[in-house]
Formats: structure tokens, C-alpha cells, sequence
């Protein structure tokens, strides 16, 4: 049987982030394997994501977090270069822009004020400001909106997770493709996992960092996740006028666009009773032809005439409880940390969800930034957090 002193079930960006970040915590000596069923990363989350960045969250823990991942991202190559070897993620800082109706305008002016209370550079433009500022928009029926011109934007997610990738295996972390089919356990405690190819993993600690899988696997050891797989679809589309320094903007009935390459990229979150737990990839085009398209061409007139070129699925690994990550111990499991129920924010969270957790290992306790709000616990106590800037 094999001996690892840290088990990571799940090489993702958030798995491959803790897994860097442990081997770079001066206070650990173990050594640390990574699990991951398939290290093409075809059908994972992070590659098939719009790869944003942002502050703009109604919760002040999504905002330290992200404020972390926008410094980590901004000095990429102090941290992730290999042999010299910076990597290039692509960081586009344009920005996000929140519009809001006459309805939406007092949610939208108490996250600005907490987003600006933490630090954040976000601005709350009245119409007439949008309309100078971006004058492609349509201010018509707008009370105001909320931008973020400073650690907001996108990068290239599948280059970020690669980067993670690369610099912990060149710091001694071992990466198998296999798949976690068992965790073994006995009161309280995780002895070791099974593999699909049939060998096992004796282990001092287990990481839960498994996507929409998470679920499945809190379930071997008697955990309930409220984390459910919900499918999203992002359109590629062309436009003949040139706003690609557009922000990646959301408008208020939740269609978001932003500049890609030499076209754009957009997309929706489904109303809730259209939003069914599913794990295929088959596409839906009359969501783009009913809903995004009418929308995108009433809020930037120059959309009126545009072309859709591609589309890709991808899947969130939806925590249905609150929106927000679950990370920390698990429940009546000793030696079992899980970060599960991202939401969609998997990619942007990962530098600060991955130092987290290795304090958790090294240290038993946070250092840097205290999650504990985030917990599992909030799910048994009804102390839920509630994040209302869900994209």
C-alpha cells in the first residue's frame, strides 16, 4: 500500500492550488499526492469557465478572498515561475460593470458601500455617468450601476490551473491519474482512499477539492453536501464595432458579456425551476436565440446585428444552501478537509481557498484570512450566508 502524508482527491485549480501552496508553507515537511481522474482537464470546470475575476460580492469573506487572487494573479510570475519560466495567464484588468434598475439600485449601493469599506475601487455611476463612460451602453431604463476598474477582470483559467500544476509537481508533489472510488474510515478518522485501478493510499490527511464529484464522495464517509452539478452555457458571438475594451459586464436580468480574442463571450444563469442538477455537456442554442440575444441587442444597440460563432457547457459545482464555498473540517471527520460548493467562483477563489487549507493542514487553524463563517457548521446551525452577487 502507498503512504502519503497529504491526500488531494481532486487536481483541479482549487486541488492543484492547495497542493502548490502546501509545498511552499516553510511549516510543512509531509509529502503530498494529488488525485485526478483525468489530467486533460477536458471535461473540468476551470478550462470550460469565463475565467473572471472579481470583488463586487455582497459577502466580506468572497471579497478578502478575491482581493488575495487578484494580488496572487497580478505577481503571478514571484509565485508560479518554474526554471525561469513565468507563466502567462493573461490577465485582461478591464474591469466588471453591475447595472441595476430603479429595483435593484439599493442592493446594488450597499454592496458598493461594503465593497469600498474593504478597500475594493468600485464606483457607483449614476445613468449619465454609464452613458460618458461607456458610451455604447443603453442607460434608458438603468437607476445606476457599479463598477470595479482595479483587481477585476479575466484571465486564461486553463493557464492558471496548468501554472499551479507545474510549480507544485517541480516542488516534489505527486500527481496520479486515477479516480477516488472508496475513502476508508473509522471513528472519526480517514485512514486511507481506494483507487479505481485497485491499489490504495494510506494518508495522515485528506483534501476534498472534487468539483461536482464532491458530493458522491462526502457521501463514503456519511456527509451530507448541499452541492449539486448545474450546467452553464457560455455563446461566442462576433460584432462588427469595436468595444472590445468593454468590462465584463452583467446586466440587470443576469446576461453578462465581455470581450473575447476578437469577439465576445455571454452567457446566463437559468431561473431556479430550470435549473436541474445535470452532468452532460449537450448544448441549448434557443437560450441564446430567446433570451440572451433580445437582451444583449436592447442593452448595446451595436448587438443588434451580431453572429454566434460557437458554444461550450460546463458545469458549477452549485451549493444550494447559500451560494458560497463550504471549506474546512468536515463533520465528525478529523482528518478531512473539504472546499466544495464554489458556485461558479471556483477559479477566482483558488489562490486564497488553497492557502487556507494548507494552514488548516500545517497549522490546524487559519493564519492569513479567517474563514470560519464558511464552514460546514452554518449548514447545521442555519447561520447561512447568503451571496447575492451570483453570476
Amino acid at each position: 500500500m502507498q503512504q502519503s502524508d497529504v491526500v488531494i482527491i481532486g487536481g483541479g485549480v482549487v486541488g492543484s492550488s492547495a497542493a502548490y501552496f502546501l509545498a511552499s508553507q516553510p511549516g510543512f515537511k509531509g509529502s503530498v499526492t494529488v488525485i485526478e481522474k483525468d489530467p486533460t482537464y477536458n471535461e473540468a470546470a476551470t478550462p470550460r469557465s469565463a475565467g473572471g475575476i472579481r470583488l463586487q460580492y455582497s459577502t466580506p469573506e468572497n471579497i478578502q478572498i478575491s482581493q488575495f487572487g487578484a494580488a496572487f494573479i497580478k505577481s503571478v510570475g514571484e509565485h508560479l515561475s518554474v526554471d525561469g519560466e513565468k507563466p502567462d495567464i493573461q490577465f485582461h484588468e478591464n474591469g466588471y460593470l453591475f447595472l441595476a434598475t430603479p429595483a435593484g439600485l439599493d442592493v446594488l449601493t450597499a454592496n458598493q458601500q461594503l465593497q469600498r469599506q474593504m478597500g475594493a475601487s468600485t464606483e457607483l455611476l449614476q445613468p449619465d455617468a454609464l452613458a460618458k463612460k461607456f458610451p455604447w451602453l443603453n442607460t434608458s431604463d438603468l437607476a445606476g450601476g457599479s463598477f470595479g476598474p482595479v483587481n477585476e477582470g479575466w484571465l486564461d483559467p486553463y493557464s492558471l490551473l496548468q501554472a499551479f500544476k507545474r510549480k507544485a509537481r517541480s516542488m516534489g508533489v505527486t500527481y496520479l491519474h486515477d479516480e477516488v472510488v472508496g475513502i476508508s474510515h473509522s471513528k472519526g478518522h480517514v485512514d486511507g482512499v481506494t483507487l479505481k485501478s485497485g491499489g490504495k493510499i494510506a494518508c495522515g490527511m485528506a483534501i476534498m477539492t472534487a468539483g461536482i464529484r464532491a458530493r458522491g464522495l462526502a457521501e463514503m464517509v456519511g456527509i451530507d453536501l448541499p452541492v449539486r452539478p448545474r450546467k452553464r452555457f457560455i455563446y461566442v458571438f462576433d460584432c462588427k464595432d469595436d468595444i472590445r475594451t468593454a468590462p465584463l459586464t452583467i446586466d440587470p436580468s443576469g446576461v453578462w458579456f465581455r470581450p473575447e480574442g476578437a469577439g465576445f463571450i455571454t452567457g446566463v444563469s437559468p431561473a431556479e425551476d430550470q435549473d436541474p442538477d445535470c452532468t452532460d455537456y449537450d448544448l441549448e442554442y434557443n437560450l441564446f436565440e430567446d433570451l440572451i440575444w433580445p437582451t444583449l441587442a436592447e442593452r448595446v444597440p451595436a448587438f443588434e446585428a451580431i453572429k454566434m460563432s460557437s458554444a461550450w457547457a460546463g458545469h458549477y459545482d452549485y451549493n444550494t444552501a447559500d451560494q458560497n464555498v463550504i471549506i474546512g473540517k468536515a463533520p465528525q471527520i478529523d482528518n478531512l478537509l473539504i472546499a466544495s460548493g464554489f458556485s461558479g467562483h471556483g477559479l477566482q477563489q483558488s489562490p486564497a481557498i488553497g492557502r487556507a487549507l494548507s494552514e488548516l493542514v500545517t497549522f490546524g487553524a487559519y493564519r492569513s484570512l479567517d474563514l470560519s463563517r464558511l464552514g460546514y457548521e452554518r449548514l447545521l446551525n442555519g447561520q447561512l450566508i447568503q451571496e447575492a452577487n451570483v453570476v
